[in-house]
């Protein structure tokens, strides 16, 4: 506890690092505040319906997590920081796809506030449609009631201006984070908006407990809090897991310097393709709700409720199967069989070039089986959780696995990392003990 104490005033006594924490509470404090005022036309007190929508499972739920309940309020933030994840998402999948984009990207500084710029216009674009997907849900029988009539002519386009505005606005702020503030912007408001939703679900949980069974639900609570702790754990291990590869480096004379010779690792990510493979496993099995209208009627039932066994076996083979493919498509390894070769490096045992790329592909492709087998048990963890413990309310079940865990761990791991940087630079001790060191996420979009 005092080494503890000590790491905060360490962290409190640089002036940069202080400054940088201080102004990132104030932009959260100011994204959290906008997140509370209701877009022109509709009435607060008469939302209920559309609260309701977004409390059982599904994408809109996933949506309202995101942005910090802002979907579920009718917001100017409804929208979030979401439409400039996707835009960032397709453009890193169109500079892997496209080899004109890939040589944009390589041109350095310029190459990439080129590839931003483009992700700026692209968000523009699709936050205009999804505004007007969302005034369409607005303005469906189930949330009309809570519109007002007298502002109906204007309520189209001031609502896709506001929102568009919104998003934009979430956009700049994310940026400013990321320049004069602490982590990666977009992230943390990510996490900001996930954990917003936290205490309300641990009250609904501790009240639905306390309420059933006294003292034998404080007892399920505490079991509950437990293998919650676990989980993250465990989560980490798999964020931060890493198969080490040797790598030895040919010695050079240079007059009477020697260069070279120094005994490396190459690491491996267990989890080299995040969160990525879930959030498109949960995109295909949106289309069902959304190919009948959001009624959840019939066989598209069976991909809204995430208790479901067939949810269950679909969303991890959809899971392990993007896993494969989006790791193939970020992974190159004869390209880095050819960084190695070109900086005198080489692995143990293995001739460089194409037998080094053949045995760094084999190695990738056996820690990504068992990683993508854990990351769809992350994915499904939710709902075999709330099987488990009977009673438990969704919201709460939620923060168990899924998108929304594995970004949190994520982003504060990266944050804390980044803290550590700061001490270490000016000889404090770290945030970890005794050599173990703390590393950041890999393989979330630049976006985020």
């Amino acid at each position: 506890m005092k080494k503890f104490i000590t790491t905060l005033k360490n962290i409190w006594s640089i002036e940069e690092l202080r400054s940088k924490i201080i102004y990132t509470l104030i932009l959260l404090f100011v994204y959290r505040l906008g997140s509370f005022i209701v877009l022109p036309g509709i009435d607060p007190n008469k939302l209920d319906a559309l609260h309701a929508s977004t409390q059982g499972s599904g994408m809109l739920g996933l949506l309202d997590a995101f942005v910090g309940g802002a979907f579920s309020k009718a917001s100017i933030f409804a929208l979030g920081i979401m439409p400039y994840i996707s835009a960032s998402i397709f453009m890193q999948l169109v500079t892997i796809l496209i080899p004109q984009m890939a040589k944009v990207q390589k041109e350095g500084e310029s190459g990439r506030n080129k590839i931003n710029q483009w992700t700026r216009y692209l968000t523009v674009i699709v936050t205009v449609f999804q505004a007007a997907a969302y005034i369409g849900y607005l303005k469906s029988p189930a949330n009309a009631g809570a519109l007002i009539p007298a502002y109906g002519a204007f309520f189209w386009v001031s609502t896709v201006i506001l929102l568009t505005v919104g998003t934009l606005f979430v956009m700049w702020l994310g940026e400013k984070i990321t320049d004069k503030g602490l982590g990666n912007g977009t992230s943390i408001i990510i996490m900001i908006g996930i954990l917003a939703r936290l205490p309300q679900a641990f009250m609904q949980e501790w009240s639905s407990r306390t309420a059933d069974g006294g003292a034998r639900g404080l007892l399920i609570l505490l079991l509950e809090i437990l293998f919650l702790i676990i989980v993250i754990l465990g989560l980490i291990l798999l964020v931060q897991g890493t198969r080490k590869v040797p790598v030895n480096y040919a010695k050079q004379i240079v007059g009477n310097r020697q260069f070279g010779g120094a005994r490396n690792f190459l690491p491996l990510k267990v989890n080299a393709s995040g969160v990525m493979p879930i959030i498109f496993a949960q995109a295909i099995l949106f289309l069902p709700t959304f190919l009948t209208g959001f009624t959840n009627s019939g066989w598209a039932r069976y991909f809204t409720d995430h208790t479901n066994w067939v949810y269950m076996l679909v969303y991890s083979g959809c899971v392990i199967a993007f896993t494969f493919l989006y790791t193939a498509l970020i992974f190159n390894p004869k390209q880095m069989a050819d960084e190695l070769k070109r900086n005198n490096g080489f692995i143990p045992g293995v001739k460089p070039g194409k037998d080094t790329a053949d045995y760094i592909g084999t190695i990738m492709d056996r820690i990504t089986f068992p990683g993508a087998i854990l990351l769809a048990l992350v994915g499904i963890l939710p709902g075999l959780v709330e099987l488990a413990f009977v009673g438990m309310q969704y919201n709460f079940a939620t923060f168990y696995g899924g998108t929304s865990l594995l970004i949190m761990v994520g982003v504060i791991l990266d944050t804390l990392q980044q803290i550590e940087t700061q001490l270490l630079m000016r000889q404090y001790d770290g945030l970890m003990s005794g050599g173990a060191r703390l590393a950041g996420r890999a393989g979330i979009p630049s976006g985020m």
